[in-house]
């Protein structure tokens, strides 16, 4: 069965590149546009992973992030931003990893296939965070 990921990105030009980069690497690939979609998203179906921007309009990716880790713990989180300062604000510990946007997006991809290769289980998943 194939993993599901969820890309929430504010710029429709990434969203669809990530989308078609990710269904070559052989995921089934969700959007959203902001935090509040993403959690629509999570309301009709669990992905295995999601990619989250943080600066978007309506609901940003630490408020959503907060959320999504309240509904469901288990869910693999990568915090995806081109604003390197957020790295030192305590919420983004709670994310799986923290990337900064880059046009190779080799580094998301080894990402998103080393988490999605790691069981989590609950809170004690939590603890393979690492800075990049």
């Amino acid at each position: 069965m194939r993993k599901k990921v969820l890309v929430v990105d504010d710029d429709e030009g990434l969203r669809d590149l990530y989308k078609e980069e990710l269904k070559d690497e052989g995921y089934e690939v969700l959007t959203a546009k902001n935090g509040k979609e993403a959690l629509q998203a999570l309301g009709k179906g669990r992905p295995d992973l999601i990619v989250l921007d943080i600066v978007m309009p309506i609901m940003d990716g630490m408020e959503a992030l907060g959320r999504i880790i309240g509904k469901d713990k288990s869910v693999s989180v990568i915090l995806h931003t081109s604003h390197p300062g957020y790295q030192e604000d305590f919420m983004t510990w709670a994310a799986d990893a923290y990337l900064l946007k880059s046009a190779d997006l080799g580094g998301l991809k080894e990402k998103i296939q080393e988490l999605l290769k790691k069981e989590k289980r609950g809170k004690a998943g939590k603890s393979q965070f690492k800075k990049l």
